[in-house]
């Protein structure tokens, strides 16, 4: 037997996940092996036998697994712990202790929700992917609320703008019709149809499947003028990946609300088919961050992203739990990242900007980078006689790379303001963190080779919390030190004063 953890001695009972997910677990796993059942059927064709009879026999095997799924799975809660006992083979015994839950991610797929069932993901405060917590699929519905009260069921830790009464919720936002206008610049729609696109271009190789629309398409296309042709297809591939990225957001974001508990925590709700409701202890939070894309800037839009212990970053923000508002105006980004920090200073005071070394090396790295490419065409054109018009078109690439440069450098900045640090950096994401300064555990100094010759720096600071570095990048040299200096008072003393000893 394979034990994860120390295991405590207590009179807590075991139990077993509700019976009802018989139901649920034999169609997921039927759904997720789909690749190789249709594998042994077309296998079973190509060598003349019975490929249903094999597809059959895999079927039950999967099945099977799923239903030993609840036979070997139980676990039990005590004052101490949560231990969970899993496998049939290779036995586990997961243990996390109480005082190390992070947060508590309520989960209900379609299937779920028709039988009264939830998922339960207990977060650990571990961020790396192979430690995603504790896993219960799946509880009943009520069984699944009652534990996720009883795991974060603390004294409220810190003082907030929102009051909140004993044994009640005081919500800070919630969904609103008009933030759709925002689903088509998320792009979620570009993913989704980049993997149809495969998965129909994949059946179409293995199973000589013919889609007869995608044909006569390409047969009135051809028929056309190339620039319309191209006109025509770049206009249906943005109206596709427009409504989408909107059926998408509708799906994941509908009902979203948040809100703050009496228990110094903030409750998530969210989804349309599948229901997710996520417990965040405020306490663990180091600041927010405001993200703003390149899609999202010109309609007003960005999000809002706790900066939190435990939590995943990017798009494993939105899985781990971070997500404190999605695409929505940025108005209310602020308002909402304002509520949680408790101070609204740090999202709109004007920062430092950090003076025309750090322009002009953003210029200079976007001419280089961009003037390289038609620069290589035209050698490819000189000498191996390549299309003369790419050299041509890539002409376009520079003029392209000065406004990028430019916007780069118009969101460099920094700033102390109260308790915070607040960093802004990016172009095609940008983003602006405010950073709680009694979560700062570490800086980095960092200094290229050019950054020497340009007398600029980059400071970074460490913490325990999302991405774990948050760097003011380019800084001018004279204002490193002193940044870090009032930003944690003391730190650097005695490696100046070592410092000055020296020259002494």
């Amino acid at each position: 037997m394979t034990e994860v953890g120390t295991v405590v001695a207590t009179g807590a009972p075991w139990q077993r996940l509700s019976v009802r997910m018989l139901a649920v677990h034999p169609v997921r796993e039927v759904l997720r092996a789909w690749p190789v059942l249709i594998g042994l059927l077309f296998f079973g064709r190509a060598r003349r036998v019975d490929g249903g009879l094999w597809g059959l026999v895999a079927l039950v095997v999967v099945v099977l697994l799923g239903l030993a799924r609840w036979y070997t799975t139980t676990y039990r809660v005590t004052p101490e712990q949560v231990q969970v006992r899993r496998g049939l083979l290779r036995r586990e015994v997961l243990t996390v202790p109480r005082d190390r839950v992070r947060t508590v991610d309520v989960t209900a797929s379609p299937l779920h929700r028709l039988l009264g069932l939830a998922r339960v993901v207990i977060g650990t405060g571990r961020s790396d992917r192979q430690n995603d917590g504790l896993k219960l699929d799946a509880l009943s519905t009520a069984d699944a609320e009652r534990l996720r009260t009883e795991l974060l069921h603390r004294p409220a830790a810190v003082t907030t703008q929102t009051p909140v009464a004993p044994g009640s919720e005081a919500v800070i936002t919630r969904f609103q019709p008009a933030w759709l206008r925002y689903g088509p610049f998320s792009l979620s729609g570009l993913v989704i149809v980049g993997v149809v696109a495969g998965f129909l271009s994949r059946l179409a190789n293995e199973a000589n499947v013919q889609f007869g629309f995608l044909e006569t398409v390409a047969g009135w296309l051809a028929r056309t003028a190339v620039w319309l042709a191209v006109v025509e297809v770049i206009l249906l591939f943005l109206v596709v990946v427009a409504a989408t990225s909107t059926a998408a957001y509708v799906v994941a974001y509908w009902g979203f609300r948040l809100s703050r508990q009496a228990s110094g925590t903030l409750h998530i709700m969210r989804g349309l088919l599948t229901q997710r409701s996520i417990t965040l202890e405020e306490r663990r939070l180091r600041g927010v961050e405001l993200s703003e894309t390149l899609l999202l800037r010109p309609v007003g839009g960005a999000r809002c992203i706790a900066v939190a212990t435990g939590l995943r970053v990017g798009r494993g923000a939105e899985r781990g739990g971070s997500l404190l508002l999605p695409p929505a105006p940025f108005a209310e980004a602020v308002r909402v990242g304002a509520d949680v920090l408790g101070d609204p200073v740090p999202l709109t005071v004007e920062l430092v900007r950090h003076g025309p070394r750090a322009a002009r090396r953003r210029y200079t790295r976007a001419l280089v980078t961009t003037g390289a490419v038609p620069v290589a065409f035209g050698l490819l054109w000189w000498f191996a006689g390549s299309p003369a018009w790419l050299a041509l078109v890539a002409l376009v690439l520079p003029a392209l790379g000065v406004p990028l440069a430019w916007d780069r450098y118009r969101n460099l900045g920094h700033a102390l303001v109260g308790r915070h640090l607040v960093v802004r950096e990016g172009s095609l994401v940008r983003r602006r963190t405010a950073l709680n300064r009694d979560g700062i555990i570490g800086w980095n100094l960092r200094q290229s080779f050019f950054q020497r010759r340009a007398g600029v720096v980059t400071v970074e600071a460490t913490t325990a919390a999302g991405r774990q570095r948050y760097a003011a990048e380019d800084v001018p040299a004279g204002l490193a030190v002193p940044l870090i200096d009032q930003a944690l008072p003391g730190l650097l003393a005695p490696f100046l004063d070592d410092r000055l000893g020296d020259r002494a």
